[in-house]
């Protein structure tokens, strides 16, 4: 069964400190330009090599996002079939989170 979690809503939980763990599975550079405060940053096509490195476990909640779909819809399956139980897509992906003006960090600022 697929999830999604609206932007609003995950940029709340950051907020108060109650966000789920965060996977963006874009690219290095795509990361670099800006992502979603407190993401882990793990692109798709390396995610089967790199399971050990979701810092989540397999009962916490997940949030998976990309830029448009595509890349988060075939690493959530991964995470599931790997046994993670709880993971949701965010609705809009990057791209909605952008349209809704939320804030990033761009890789300057997040050292």
């Amino acid at each position: 069964m697929r999830m999604d979690i609206d932007a609003g809503k995950l940029h709340a939980q950051i907020e108060a400190g109650t966000a789920p763990v965060i996977l963006d599975v874009r690219s290095g550079r795509e990361f670099a330009e800006g992502h979603v405060q407190g993401a882990t940053h793990i692109p798709f096509w390396t995610l089967p090599a790199r399971l050990s490195d979701v810092p989540a476990a397999k009962a916490d909640p997940l949030v998976v996002y990309c830029g448009h779909g595509p890349r988060a819809v075939m690493a959530a399956a991964v995470l599931r079939v790997a046994g993670f139980q709880h993971v949701a897509l965010l609705a809009g992906h990057w791209s909605g989170w952008i349209r809704a003006g939320l804030p990033q960090v761009v890789a300057s600022q997040a050292r």
